[in-house]
């Protein structure tokens, strides 16, 4: 298992990348796929038509963001947390992600660097 964390400048408010992570239609809007959140503990989520999927554990509106993510039958919990700061160009976004699977690891930070932020930068300079 292996641990990833990084920070990401998101040209944004926070409360606008807050909103890009959590209600549905705006997370459809930079992902392009269908999109099931809400902000209630304890919810299921799903990304991408299903291929990211897990629960959501914790929010603090427009400050955090704390989620378990399915892989499999995987034992340990994989954790993700976005802790939003706000920046003098926008939100710097904290993310760790904890408990990615060996075999994973380089797909998902290439996904994170790419899909998730790669999109939702460019979601909000254009």
């Amino acid at each position: 298992m292996k641990d990833f964390k990084k920070y990401y400048l998101i040209p944004a408010n926070p409360e606008e990348v807050y909103m890009a992570l959590t209600n549905p239609l705006t997370l459809n809007l930079w992902t392009g796929a269908e999109a099931v959140m809400n902000t209630e503990p304890d919810s299921e989520f799903s990304l991408w038509d299903d291929s990211i999927s897990g629960k959501n554990i914790e929010f603090v509106e427009n400050k955090k963001i704390v989620q378990q993510w399915y892989f499999g039958e995987q034992v340990e919990k994989s954790i993700v947390t976005f802790i939003l700061h706000p920046d003098q160009k926008g939100t710097s976004v904290e993310l760790r992600h904890t408990n990615i699977p060996d075999i994973d690891y380089e797909d998902m930070v290439e996904g994170w660097n790419e899909s998730y932020f790669g999109a939702l930068q460019e979601f909000y300079e254009t």
